[in-house]
């Protein structure tokens, strides 16, 4: 690669991160991240509600059992 072609191509990723940056700073970041990145994408999985009721279970199996009143 040349020294002209690599020049160009640093040129771009500066222009690129400044972009990004900028972004950041004015809180335009349109991607969604963390949990929102995620929202949704189970809905309709019969495997993902199985699991969930696993879950349920299982917690429900963990609590304390309560003492009946006569």
């Amino acid at each position: 690669m040349s020294t002209v072609q690599i020049e160009k191509r640093l040129k771009a990723v500066e222009a690129e991160l400044a972009r990004l940056k900028a972004e950041i700073r004015n809180g335009n970041n349109s991607a969604p991240t963390g949990w929102r990145h995620i929202v949704g994408s189970f809905a309709g999985d019969p495997l993902h509600a199985k699991a969930m009721k696993l879950g349920r279970k299982y917690r429900e199996s963990q609590r304390p059992k309560s003492k009946r009143r006569r």
